[in-house]
């Protein structure tokens, strides 16, 4: 993961409304070690959250001058430390504003990972833990609590230059419940949501389901074809990349690679060609499975309280919509 550029800021504000008071760097952090393993735990942290969001700048404006400012560092080969310093007072007068909020370190890191090229933003607290020095004494110890992420944002740099349709080149942190405290932060940023990541998940399980039943396929191979699009979809969310349908299809279906591509298309669900992964919405993709005395029952986890309802006290399934195939054997009976 190469990095081109890094840089830390402090940002010192308390909750109590005292004034935020900016303590900047004045040159780029040098290459080591530390800071790889640095980025590399923040991505990871990253990746891992639920609640992100994803969308695109909203037009450069006095409000919202941020993509400015990054589109001059990028085109016109200005300082990253000039355009670091220039963004972070922005922060921090927008941080200012918010009652909400408390100050920490902004890091800006300018990145690569495969061919593309990334801009991560975060804003980074400290944890007191205890640590064991040379002469084996137990001491105090500071260090960033890069798990405890509340506050950031990764551009997507590569697809924001290259691709002028695409809503989702960048992703952030949206904080839980919608709080708030992470409004200013997006408006730092200056974005708006322009997919719906759970919304888009959810249609892309809702294709899969008709395609499998479409398809007529046996349990067997319903279940591998599950267990094949969970495994790929969690597999990118944890990398932060998004789901590409002509890939999965693929993975669902060796013989017959774009089968579940077509559907999807034939179909028109309304899917764009790679779709942001939510991995709360594919934690409910499970299959609730069970075989005894002639019977077998199979049916994916988010049906459960909609099509199907569980009564423990009686051990009994209520099931709605039955396939038609199902219907019409019953009807011949």
């Amino acid at each position: 993961m190469p990095i081109r550029h890094a840089i830390v800021h402090l940002i010192d504000k308390k909750p109590d409304g005292t004034p935020a008071v900016l303590h900047a760097r004045d040159s780029e952090l040098a290459e080591s070690q530390a800071i790889e393993n640095m980025l590399a735990d923040l991505n990871e942290s990253y990746n891992a959250k639920q609640g992100k969001a994803w969308g695109l700048f909203h037009p450069e404006s006095g409000a919202y001058p941020f993509s400015g400012w990054l589109k001059e560092y990028l085109d016109d080969g200005k300082d990253f430390t000039a355009f670091s310093r220039v963004a972070v007072e922005h922060l921090q007068k927008l941080m200012e504003e918010s009652n909400l909020s408390v100050g920490g370190h902004v890091l800006f890191a300018h990145y690569q990972q495969g061919m593309t090229e990334y801009l991560a933003i975060a804003l980074l607290h400290h944890s007191e833990g205890v640590a064991v020095n040379e002469a084996l004494d137990v001491t105090p110890s500071r260090h960033l609590d890069l798990g405890q992420l509340h506050l950031a944002a990764r551009i997507n740099l590569s697809e924001w230059q290259n691709n002028k349709a695409s809503k989702q080149y960048i992703s952030f942190i949206k904080g839980k419940n919608g709080k708030k405290v992470s409004e200013y932060f997006r408006d730092f940023i200056g974005c708006e949501e322009g997919v719906d990541g759970p919304g888009e998940t959810r249609t892309l399980l809702k294709a899969f389901s008709d395609f499998v039943e479409s398809e007529d396929l046996p349990e067997e191979s319903t279940r591998e074809k599950t267990k094949a699009l969970v495994d790929y979809a969690s597999s990118q969310s944890k990398m932060g990349e998004p789901i590409a349908l002509e890939e999965l299809s693929g993975l669902i279906d060796e013989d017959r690679p774009r089968a579940f591509y077509e559907h999807i298309r034939n179909k028109d669900y309304g899917l764009s060609p790679e779709i942001p992964a939510d991995k709360r919405t594919l934690n409910q993709f499970r299959r609730f499975t069970g075989r005894a005395e002639g019977l077998s029952i199979s049916f994916e986890a988010h049906l459960l309280g909609d099509k199907i309802e569980y009564d423990e006290e009686t051990g009994t399934l209520i099931i709605r919509g039955l396939p038609t195939q199902l219907t019409d054997q019953l009807k011949r009976r």
